[in-house]
């Protein structure tokens, strides 16, 4: 790999040079090294590339599809059906075009949890993205498929030794409805062995606390305490529907957790998150678009912005969720839940970088970068983005956009027609 000079960026809203050496921030400051590339930065601010800490990459094949109904009705009726019917070929265009979106508004690194890992670790090494991919997994309380679930897990972690280096394996049972207590209790021992995350699905709805309560005597964080498998790895989604104390138990367990306004909201899963009595317990705490399907965008700047006006809407205070901590979550806070080199432009970090075009109404008058950038924009004020010391996008062009687009709406459209 090749050196770049960022030249005359606002950093911190002070212009500023950045060297790029390899994969690595080398050096920050005046009078830096000539470059193989150089890059104009003025008139533009660079922030680190931004972290997804949920996602369903491949479902940016269903955006649209079954919009407006329950979130149970909606996988039992729409989503699992059509996706069963889904070939490794659907997921690898589901999954570029979700990385295309992802370049464009900003994002550099995406927690992602879906079916076809193999497919979807082609998308992200071709499109030059980050990714930590969840090996979806479910038993459905069946002894046989959980022996099966297993078998695949052990499998396909021996196969990601030879993938990218931006690719990272993680285990995903999908919730507490779908994986046997069994199952998470033998994953949370392999994922310990292997030094792995764990991403699941919890108290995303009143209906699974519900029941949990029924089948467990419990609500969830108690029943995945009881089973043993609170940990430092273990990544939560959603996690809306818990108390004070549950606040405390995850926080003594060092479990972290991702927000997710957007579906929350448009799903009606609910919307009271705990972020402030979370974050001030000591519990990291992410934010993620979810999939296209609940979503509908992968636009990380819109869900800075929703996690911020819901929080403050819900609360009645606007002095909570500030500007400047949404961008810490989606910055910061994600390096530490991916356990990653990234989320900060610092010297020694990986060169997963945005530059952001304040020549915009957006950025226009430009009192407060970080407000303007959470209260005003969106991923369209992304003019360059840089991954693993890689150019993905400058001046708002990816390469192969119009190949990507029309090979995932093909891919959409066939099928939908299945």
């Amino acid at each position: 790999m090749g050196s770049i000079l960022i030249k005359g960026v606002e950093l911190n809203s002070i212009p500023t040079d950045i060297y790029i050496e390899g994969k690595y921030i080398r050096k920050i400051g005046q009078n830096l090294p000539a470059a193989d590339r150089v890059i104009d930065g003025s008139g533009k601010a660079i922030v680190p590339g931004f972290v997804n800490c949920h996602t369903h990459a491949a479902m940016t094949l269903f955006r649209g599809f079954g919009d407006d109904m329950q979130l149970m009705p909606w996988l039992e009726e729409r989503i699992w059906p059509n996706e069963a019917k889904m070939t490794g070929e659907d997921v690898y265009h589901g999954v570029r075009l979700a990385c295309l979106e992802m370049i464009k508004s900003g994002t550099t690194t995406f927690f992602d949890m879906y079916e076809h890992f193999e497919e979807t670790a082609k998308a992200v090494d071709d499109m030059g993205v980050r990714a930590v991919i969840s090996f979806a997994c479910f038993d459905h309380f069946n002894p046989v498929l959980r022996e099966k679930a297993k078998r695949s897990i052990r499998e396909m972690y021996d196969k990601t030794r030879n993938m990218s280096d931006r690719i990272t394996f993680a285990v995903g049972p999908h919730a507490i409805y779908t994986v046997s207590g069994e199952l998470l209790q033998w994953i949370a021992e392999f994922a310990e062995d292997k030094n792995l995350l764990i991403h699941l699905h919890l108290a995303e709805t009143v209906g699974e606390v519900n029941d949990c309560l029924t089948k467990h005597g419990t609500t969830p964080v108690r029943y995945l305490q009881r089973l043993g498998i609170l940990s430092s790895r273990l990544v939560l989604a959603h996690v809306i529907h818990i108390d004070a104390e549950e606040v405390a138990i995850l926080a003594a367990h060092n479990v972290k957790v991702v927000h997710n306004p957007a579906s929350n909201m448009k799903l009606a899963s609910g919307y009271r998150f705990l972020y402030d009595e979370m974050s001030k317990a000591g519990v990291t705490v992410g934010i993620g678009t979810d999939g296209c399907a609940s979503s509908n965008n992968l636009d990380m700047i819109e869900a800075m912005r929703y996690s911020a006006f819901l929080g403050k809407a819900w609360r009645g205070d606007p002095e909570v969720m500030t500007a400047d901590e949404m961008l810490k979550a989606v910055t910061v806070s994600g390096a530490t839940i991916t356990q990653l080199n990234i989320g900060k432009v610092e010297e020694g970090c990986l060169a997963d970088l945005t530059i952001l075009d304040l020549r915009s109404p957006a950025f226009t008058p430009n009192f407060n970068f970080v407000s303007n950038l959470v209260y005003a924009a969106n991923g369209g004020n992304v003019d360059t983005v840089i991954c693993d010391g890689r150019v993905l996008m400058e001046n708002k062009k990816v390469e192969g956009e119009s190949d990507i687009l029309n090979k995932a709406a093909n891919a959409a459209y066939n099928l939908a027609a299945r």
